[in-house]
């Protein structure tokens, strides 16, 4: 039985249909923002420079230019092209990564899908350099049995190392993590006594499959733009509150989903393609409202170009994407 209610019941149906809500797209050269007062089924739209040297600016401006009432809107929800942009000009932070002895090279190796591959000449730069890739000894096998146990003492030598170089992120990417991660968590837990921030990222919590170069890769990108991805929410959640916003922010990933701003950087690099990803959901949702299910998507930004296949109204998904630079 349903308790007694003091008041009226309004249901969630309701109360979405008076909500105020936020849509913003920060790009390379423009943000730009859609606000859609559901209850007066009235849409505002805003367009302003990016501020690259602190884009929570440039999202403040645009709700400025909306005139919005930050105190009265119900969600605000970001697509952002910090993570993408980072990774595309190569902006990234200094990062280290320690892994298991004799598996340093695993990121440069890769599987030969580089510019050139047979040529005289043509290069791959991972984003991780060779001298902030550090070994230590410890192995699981593919069955996740224990073949070397994890040193310890070189484990904590490798970390000071990386400190000592100024690694503002760390990676720590061991052989057959997705197998057991016993090492990986175990190496994490003594990171987060010796390293002077959060930014640890653990190869197997963000992506546990078998392909070492795969799962290191993803790693090596979470790392690398990670801090400039908190440093971003934690100034764009501060500047909102302080002008009267008093709810969350879910900022769009790369799949079409969203995350709350508090756990965004936490899994950066799943942000990478965020700002294209929220254009192409819009396109599969309003192709299918239209009664065109088959679509080919075309994103011309500031800083790079997306085109997407939609085919049925369904967007083509891939576990792969090459970022062209």
């Amino acid at each position: 039985m349903n308790a007694p209610h003091s008041g009226p019941v309004v249901s969630e149906t309701a109360a979405a249909a008076d909500s105020l809500v936020a849509g913003v797209d920060v790009g390379g050269t423009f943000t730009d923002l859609v606000l859609f007062d559901a209850g007066a089924r009235k849409v505002r739209l805003a367009k302003t420079p990016t501020t690259l040297d602190n884009q929570a600016s440039g999202v403040l401006n645009a709700l400025h230019a909306a005139e919005a009432d930050l105190a009265a809107i119900d969600l605000i929800v970001h697509g952002t092209t910090t993570t993408t942009n980072a990774v595309l000009e190569r902006n990234l932070c200094k990062t280290g990564l320690i892994t298991t002895q004799g598996f340093r090279d695993v990121l440069e190796l890769g599987r030969r899908t580089r510019p050139q591959p047979y040529g005289m000449k043509g290069e791959f730069k991972p984003v991780i350099p060779r001298d902030l890739r550090l070994e230590v000894p410890e192995r699981f096998n593919a069955l996740g049995e224990e073949l070397v146990p994890l040193d310890e003492k070189a484990l904590r030598a490798a970390l000071q190392t990386l400190i000592d170089a100024g690694c503002e992120a760390l990676v720590i990417h061991f052989l057959h993590s997705y197998a057991n991660p016993g090492h990986e968590l175990r190496a994490g837990e003594i990171a987060a006594e010796m390293w002077p921030n959060e930014n640890i990222t653990l190869g197997h919590a963000l992506l546990s499959e078998s392909r070492e170069f795969e799962r290191g890769v993803t790693a090596a990108i979470n790392a690398s733009v990670q801090p400039l991805l908190r440093r971003y929410v934690e100034r764009l959640a501060d500047q909102l509150a302080g002008e009267g916003y008093r709810h969350d922010v879910l900022v769009m990933n790369g799949n079409g989903g969203m995350v709350s701003a508090r756990r965004v950087a936490i899994e950066a690099a799943k942000t990478v393609m965020s700002g294209p990803a929220s254009g192409v959901m819009a396109a599969a949702y309003t192709g299918r409202r239209a009664g065109i299910p088959n679509l080919l998507t075309y994103d011309m930004g500031g800083t790079s170009t997306d085109v997407a296949l939609i085919r049925d109204a369904e967007p083509a998904v891939s576990n792969e994407i090459e970022i062209e630079y």
